[in-house]
């Protein structure tokens, strides 16, 4: 948006994926020279800048091979001033310089702050980026204190922007409230046209440049270029004080689970008394259980059983009338009853006994 304001803009990637050279289009083919050799071999700057199809854009790429710059450079002197040292002889030929840093906090991202005077913070709009805003700003007032006293705060953009949900309004309303004025009014919406664009490697100002999200980053290129360098704004708000860390719907979330935490206590005390009633029925029938096993005395009874078998069925013969034992039980018979039953007893006896010493005297004659 700048460069279609008539702006001179170089773009420096310092971002070892490479995505602000991709969004740009320009191929891995026109790589060759890129921040790489910058940094670690000293090639001129000049040599590495390669011009994209937007009039008035111009940017220095970045390969995966920047990765291993970090590791190179801990070795030599003075390595947080190798990219302002090599940007020196060419920023004169441009309005802006823009230096996109990698999303980390190590050397390609303090070399960045030490070659610059403004710095300009996007923030997504979600929890996590408050968190890491907190570190950033502090490491900024590091550079600062010790290698760049020039650098100041130009502003925050707040970016990916949702409004259908609570959590990005509340990133916003907390951002706003502790930056104040640093805060761009400006903010970048989530659209489909902004995700499309470096897909295409092309800016969205020339992929659509009637959408939402290419209207927005003009808006945003206007209040860049009214607000002055030097605004009198004090250096980054950044001491012993926390930023805003909390979302207030963690927080409500947080308040909610006590309630049912004392719900819980009044139903428990009423399920206690329930268990202990049954308790201490099941013991009792276990234990005339282990009495059962007595059945083995029964056994030697067999042998008496046959002797006495004659008269049981006399006495139980008595009832023949029809009557129901158990009553017989319960009422007993007249005097006359009793005596017939006696007399009919003593005949059966008497019979049984003959049978006897007639079956005794036929077997002792057969075995003659």
């Amino acid at each position: 948006a700048l460069a279609e304001a008539g702006k001179r803009v170089l773009v420096v990637d310092l971002d070892p994926q490479g995505n602000a050279s991709t969004g740009m289009g320009i191929d891995h083919s026109q790589r060759e020279v890129s921040t790489y050799q910058v940094l670690t071999s000293g090639v001129p700057a000049e040599d590495a800048i390669v011009d994209t199809a937007t009039p008035n854009l111009s940017a220095i790429p970045s390969t995966i091979d920047l990765a291993g710059a970090e590791i190179e450079l801990v070795s030599q002197f003075s390595r947080e001033m190798r990219l302002s040292r090599a940007l020196d002889p060419i920023k004169a030929a441009y309005d802006f310089v823009i230096l996109d840093c990698p999303p980390s906090l190590g050397l390609l991202t303090v070399n960045a702050l030490t070659a610059s005077t403004e710095l300009i913070v996007p923030i997504q709009c979600e929890y996590y980026a408050l968190e890491g805003l907190g570190q950033l700003l502090r490491n900024v007032r590091l550079v600062q204190q010790n290698v760049n006293p020039r650098l100041r705060l130009s502003g925050i953009v707040l970016t990916m922007y949702d409004s259908r949900t609570k959590l990005a309004e509340q990133v916003v309303e907390e951002v706003r409230r502790y930056f104040g004025t640093r805060v761009y009014e400006t903010v970048i919406p989530r659209t489909v046209r902004l995700s499309e664009a470096p897909g295409y490697g092309q800016p969205i100002t020339t992929y659509d440049p009637t959408s939402k999200g290419a209207q927005c980053y003009r808006a945003l290129a206007g209040e860049v270029l009214e607000r002055p360098l030097d605004d009198g704004l004090a250096p980054v708000p950044i001491g012993d004080e926390e930023l805003p860390a909390v979302i207030l719907p963690a927080r409500t979330e947080e308040e909610e689970p006590p309630e049912a935490d004392e719900e819980t206590p009044d139903t428990t005390p009423e399920a206690e008394p329930a268990p202990l009633q049954p308790n201490p029925a099941p013991p009792v029938p276990l234990e005339p259980a282990p009495l059962e096993p007595a059945p083995p005395e029964p056994e030697p009874q067999p042998e008496a059983v046959p002797e006495t078998q004659p008269e049981a069925p006399v006495t139980a013969a008595t009832p023949a009338s029809g009557d129901d034992p158990a009553a017989v039980a319960q009422f007993p018979p007249p005097e006359s009853e009793a005596a017939d039953a006696s007399s009919a007893a003593g005949d059966a006896a008497d019979a049984q006994e003959r049978r006897r010493r007639r079956f005794l005297r036929w077997r002792e004659g057969g075995q003659e």
